[in-house]
C-alpha cells in the first residue's frame, strides 16, 4: 500500500519533483551546474520575497541553523531566543554551542511569549547580538504571527533579527525584506514539497558584516566561504545533485502557481482541518489566534492511546500522521498540511482519523467531519 504522508514533514512529493532527480549526474564545477545554481538562487529570493544573498545547503533544516550560528556567534555575545516549544528550544541549543549567552523569554505550550516580554528582555540583555524567533513551532502547531514587532524589536536594539521559517517556507507569508529579516531558514522537505535534506538561507548585508573576522565552527558550515563561490555559481563543496535537481522543480511548481494561491490554498485547507476536528468535537492545542496553518496539532479526547490510534490509521488507512513529543507525547497528534495540500488530501485524512476515532471506542461521526471540512474546501 502507498501511504499518504500527512506529517509536519517529510511531507508529499510529486511525480514531477521525484522524476527530476533521475536528472544525469553534471560537473558540479561546470558551466551546467553554473545554470541551475543561479536558477536556485532566483527561484529561492522568490519564494523568500528577498533580494537578500541565499546559500542552499545539502543538510538538514537543522544543519541550517547550526550553519548561520555558528558563522555569527561567538563567546562574547548575549542572544534573545524566545522559547515555546521543541524547536525553539532547539533553536536555543544551536545558539548556546557557539558559546554565546542565552537569554530565552518562555510560554506554556501552544501560546507564545509576549511582545513585552521580548522588548524586556532584548533591554535586560544590555547589549543584544540577535533576536531569534521561531516562525512556526512544528511541535505544537502554534504560528507567531508578531515577526513585524519583533522586527521592530530588533531594531530598536540595533540587534540581527533571524527566524527559522523551516516549516513554513512557502505555505504562508513570509515577506523576508519587508519583515527586516537578516538571516532566514528554510527546508526542502517541508511547504517547499522537495524531498528532505537541502537548507535554504537568505542573509542580508548586515549579517554578512557581522561574520567578518570571525572564524567559523565548522569548515563545512563556513558561511562566508559560500559567499565567495557563489560569486562563481558554485558551492565549497560537492552538493547533493539530486536534490538540487528536485528543488528546483519544486520551486518552479511554485512559481507556475504563484505564492499568492499558494498561502491561500494553504489556509483553506487548514481551516476545513480546524472546521472538521472542531465538529466532532476535538480541540486544538493553541489558541486560535496562534493556529498554523502548516501544523495542524489537535489534543487527543480523554483516555485515547495515541500509540494505537496512529497504528490503525497507517495500517488499515494507510495515512501517516505524527503524535506529540517532549511533555506533549501521548497528548495530541499532529496534521502537516504543507506542499501538495489538496482538498482530496484533506478529505480523505479527516475521514480516516474519525473512522479511526470512531473504532477505537469515540463516539463521533466520520461523514459531519468531513461534510464541515467541504464547506471551507469548495472556497478553493
Amino acid at each position: 500500500m502507498r501511504k499518504l504522508v500527512m506529517l509536519p514533514g517529510p511531507t508529499n512529493v510529486s511525480p514531477r519533483v521525484m522524476n527530476a532527480m533521475l536528472t544525469s549526474i553534471i560537473n558540479h564545477r561546470g558551466e551546467e551546474f553554473h545554470e541551475l545554481y543561479r536558477k536556485l538562487r532566483f527561484g529561492c529570493q522568490e519564494v523568500f520575497q528577498t533580494k537578500n544573498e541565499i546559500v542552499v545547503l545539502s543538510a538538514s533544516g537543522t544543519g541550517g541553523v547550526d550553519a548561520a550560528a555558528g558563522s555569527i556567534f561567538s563567546e562574547s555575545d548575549s542572544v534573545v531566543v524566545p522559547e515555546f516549544g521543541e524547536f525553539s528550544s532547539r533553536l536555543g541549543d544551536s545558539v548556546r554551542y557557539t558559546g554565546a549567552n542565552v537569554i530565552a523569554p518562555k510560554s506554556e505550550l501552544g501560546k507564545v511569549p509576549t511582545v513585552e516580554e521580548i522588548d524586556r528582555a532584548m533591554k535586560n540583555t544590555g547589549k543584544p547580538k540577535a533576536l531569534c524567533a521561531v516562525y512556526n513551532e512544528t511541535s505544537t502547531g502554534v504560528t507567531w504571527r508578531e515577526l513585524e514587532k519583533l522586527s521592530e524589536i530588533a531594531k530598536r536594539y540595533d540587534a540581527l533579527f533571524i527566524v527559522d521559517a523551516i516549516s513554513v517556507m512557502g505555505g504562508d507569508k513570509l515577506p523576508v525584506d519587508e519583515l527586516g529579516i537578516d538571516v532566514c531558514i528554510a527546508g526542502s522537505q517541508k511547504c517547499l514539497a522537495a524531498p528532505p535534506g537541502l537548507a535554504i538561507l537568505s542573509f542580508s548585508e548586515k549579517a554578512k558584516r557581522a561574520m567578518e573576522g570571525k572564524k567559523p565552527r565548522t569548515q563545512y558550515f563556513d558561511m562566508p566561504k559560500y559567499f565567495k563561490f557563489a560569486e562563481h555559481d558554485e558551492t565549497p563543496s560537492t552538493p547533493s545533485l539530486p536534490l538540487f535537481f528536485a528543488l528546483s522543480e519544486a520551486l518552479q511548481i511554485i512559481h507556475e502557481e504563484g505564492m499568492e494561491k499558494r498561502i491561500k490554498r494553504h489556509a483553506v485547507c487548514a481551516r476545513a482541518f480546524y472546521s472538521a476536528f472542531e465538529r466532532i468535537g476535538l480541540h486544538a492545542l493553541p489558541d486560535e489566534k496562534y493556529r498554523s496553518n502548516v501544523v495542524i496539532g489537535i489534543k487527543y479526547p480523554e483516555t485515547l492511546d495515541d500509540a494505537k490510534f496512529r497504528s490503525l490509521l497507517s495500517e488499515r488507512f494507510g495515512i501517516i500522521i505524527a503524535g506529540g513529543f517532549g511533555k506533549l507525547k501521548g497528548t495530541m497528534f499532529r496534521v502537516g498540511s504543507m506542499g501538495d495540500i489538496d482538498a482530496s488530501m484533506v478529505s480523505v485524512t479527516i475521514e480516516c482519523v474519525a473512522e479511526s476515532l470512531r473504532i477505537l471506542g469515540y463516539n463521533c461521526s466520520p461523514s459531519d467531519a468531513v461534510s464541515s471540512a467541504w464547506e471551507v474546501l469548495k472556497t478553493l
